[in-house]
């Protein structure tokens, strides 16, 4: 049911590497996560922003007789966009959590706030550290800025990238599926029953055409 913070701080710097962290967190992460701290298993899976299993006794309301019983925490499993990944992470978290989530500004705001002693979850941890270092990477990045005439230009190349990304799908489908002999078998019926129709509309005036004359001579 529980694991000691040993066993976790050794499966975070397995997952993220010693190399990656950023100087100073692995020291602060061993002052955070002692030996002896035991946490509950579920939790390695999620965010639980301090929220366990808590023990307690139901008493009773005759005798007052205690029994042993227990809490858990409210976990849902939520997709929380990150902006520094540039996509959504599938994460279990609890209601306290999404709370404390949304309070910060997101989950890159949360991670980057929370101090770890109060991050007391392996995949919480893991997150933290890993965004750290992304967002340090980000700091030492040159920043360049563009005038309004090269942002519309960027911004046309773009466009005109999804139309010609459009159009090679449309032609791969078209190619995959044969969809354009398909069209092309529809243009040919069209064509033939024009042609056939006109036939029937010609013949059908040409006999007009030979009633008239045997008309005239009979009348005649």
């Amino acid at each position: 049911m529980a694991f000691r913070g040993k066993e976790m701080m050794k499966k975070i710097l397995k997952k993220v590497g010693e190399n990656n962290l950023a100087p100073g967190v692995k020291d602060s992460l061993k002052k955070c996560i002692p030996d002896s701290k035991i946490v509950m298993n579920r939790a390695k899976r999620g965010i639980f922003a301090g929220r366990h299993i808590q023990f307690g006794n139901r008493i009773s309301e005759d005798g007052g007789n205690k029994s042993r019983r227990n809490w858990k925490p409210n976990v849902q499993e939520k997709r929380l966009f990150s902006y520094i990944l540039d996509r959504h992470i599938r994460v279990k978290v609890t209601t306290h959590a999404l709370r404390c989530i949304d309070k910060a500004g997101g989950i890159d705001e949360y991670l980057l706030k929370t101090p770890y002693h109060k991050m007391d979850t392996e995949i919480g941890l893991f997150w933290k550290a890993k965004i750290e270092k992304l967002y340090e990477e980000l700091g030492q990045m040159e920043v360049v800025f563009f005038s309004p005439e090269d942002e519309a230009k960027f911004e046309q190349g773009f466009r005109d990238l999804k139309l010609s990304e459009r159009a090679a799908r449309k032609e791969a489908r078209r190619r995959m599926y044969g969809s354009s002999t398909q069209h092309d078998q529809i243009e040919e019926g069209q064509a033939d029953r024009a042609g056939s129709s006109e036939e029937v509309a010609g013949s059908e005036g040409g006999s007009h055409g030979d009633d008239g004359p045997q008309q005239c001579v009979a009348n005649a």
